[in-house]
């Protein structure tokens, strides 16, 4: 990372944390440049790029300040959950019947699972299509299919250990993307009936695997910052017999939460203290905002409980579908289950991913995809703040791309779904983020996309449709 883009960096998070407030002027070029030692050219390169991502606007001969979008009207979501019994999932048709209705591309993309394809570099990564496959050889495409592609599970090992993680290579499974790696390694740790804790709200993929496994559900609660409720967790796992836990510790979907290090060692030595292991649903690992990655739970993991999950689908390439899991103890399992069901990935996608990894400058797409996020993010919270009920509580996540909305209670977000779509919009209902079809009032909104006046219409118009209630 250049030096301006470090410096935009930790102006953008002081901007974050609030300590820099919207309208406040920050310091000027030769302020930045005398104490922070660094060149003027720089911190005008820095300023620049702030200006891109939405964070600071100029002002002819005053300087440069903090954009009015970062304000900071709407609370947080309490996000409470009542307490439930061990519970039989069903709600695959719920789902569905929201995600048959999010095909219309003449709709407002706010109900999208995926960021928009403008912001991945699929021209480059057919380069690499065309360059991978030049180089691979008639022997390898039978090979890899069943150990996955050298050089890409090469690349990954890499990026673990620039993490700071030290995975043998033989621990990877390249996966049809994150789902089937999660779904192999459930199917590995558990028989039908079995409990398995899962996050409350939580991703409404992970509740229709478990109600197609006939696995039943312990809902523990999250917090919007902090993430999962540890205290929750630690008494379940002591008074029932759950077998797996299926967590995301960082940018957990839908509310954006990311546990600290040290609730992620907590974690794990709940885990540890249980002998239960857990899948880590990582697919927004690389969507963080500022300069420091996350350290995933698997970083502590010393006796190879945490099953790692994650995909290049949210970050890169979503239609090519290759994921991988680090499997831990389990991985040899997880790899014989997989040569039993889908046996491999596409070896093309596979070669292409890997050239893009070695050669297309992977570090660089995803600081301009990051930054572009950011930028959607606060013009969609500028929104929320102009349209929305001054009772709504919404998420401010540091990364990814969705906000959880919670509306006052006498919103049914099911009913505003089906008015949103007669007007063009699109949302995900909160009831189908959870297993017992709580959070009947909350919404999660997708800022994935880049933000135009149809976005700020489509805002607009949900605000309108809130006043009905």
């Amino acid at each position: 990372m250049k030096r301006y883009e470090q410096f935009a960096d930790e102006i953008a998070t002081l901007i974050r944390q609030g300590v820099l407030g919207p309208g406040e002027r920050i310091p000027s070029v030769r302020q930045a440049s005398r104490h922070h030692g660094i060149s003027p050219s720089t911190v005008f390169q820095a300023y620049y790029l702030l200006e891109n991502r939405g964070l600071i606007t100029a002002r002819a001969r005053s300087g440069y300040f903090v954009r009015e979008h970062a304000r900071r009207l709407l609370g947080e979501p309490r996000v409470t959950l009542q307490p439930t019994d061990p519970a039989e999932v069903e709600v695959s048709e719920l789902v569905f019947s929201v995600l048959d209705s999010l095909q219309d591309d003449r709709t407002v993309p706010f109900g999208s699972a995926f960021p928009s394809p403008e912001l991945f570099p699929l021209s480059r990564l057919s380069t690499s299509m065309t360059r991978g496959l030049r180089e691979l050889s008639p022997q390898q495409v039978v090979a890899d299919m069943t150990t996955g592609h050298v050089d890409l599970c090469r690349q990954i090992a890499l990026r673990y250990m620039l993490g700071g993680i030290q995975l043998p290579m033989e621990e990877l499974v390249i996966t049809n993307g994150a789902m089937e790696a999660l779904n192999l390694a459930l199917q590995c740790v558990t028989q039908p009936g079995d409990l398995v804790a899962v996050e409350s709200p939580a991703f409404y993929a992970s509740l229709q695997v478990l109600e197609r496994l006939k696995l039943r559900a312990v809902e523990i609660p999250v917090h919007p910052r902090e993430g999962i409720d540890l205290d929750v967790l630690a008494k379940r796992l002591a008074s029932l017999p759950i077998k797996a836990c299926w967590f995301m510790s960082h940018l957990q979907n839908p509310l954006g939460a990311s546990l600290s290090n040290e609730r992620k060692q907590t974690l794990y030595q709940l885990l540890k203290q249980h002998q239960v292991p857990m899948l880590e649903d990582d697919v927004y690992a690389e969507l963080y905002f500022g300069s420091t990655p996350p350290t995933p739970v698997k970083a502590f993991d010393d006796e190879g409980l945490v099953i790692h999950c994650s995909s290049f689908s949210k970050c890169l390439a979503p239609g090519y579908r290759v994921g991988w899991v680090a499997g831990g103890r389990y991985a040899e399992a997880i790899s014989r289950l997989k040569l039993m069901t889908t046996i491999s990935p596409s070896i093309p996608a596979q070669a292409a991913i890997a050239d893009y990894l070695q050669h297309g400058g992977y570090d660089r797409h995803l600081r301009k995809l990051r930054h572009a996020l950011e930028a959607q993010q606060g013009s969609m919270l500028a929104s929320a703040d102009r349209y929305f009920p001054t009772q709504t509580r919404i998420t401010r996540p540091d990364g990814g791309y969705f906000l959880w909305v919670e509306f006052p209670e006498k919103v049914d977000s099911l009913r505003l779904f089906n008015m949103a779509l007669d007007h063009g919009v699109s949302l995900a209902p909160g009831p189908i983020f959870s297993a017992t079809q709580q959070f009947r009032h909350c919404v999660r909104l997708s800022y994935g996309h880049p933000w135009t006046a149809r976005s700020e219409r489509g805002m607009e118009t949900l605000g309108q449709l809130l006043t009905l209630f």
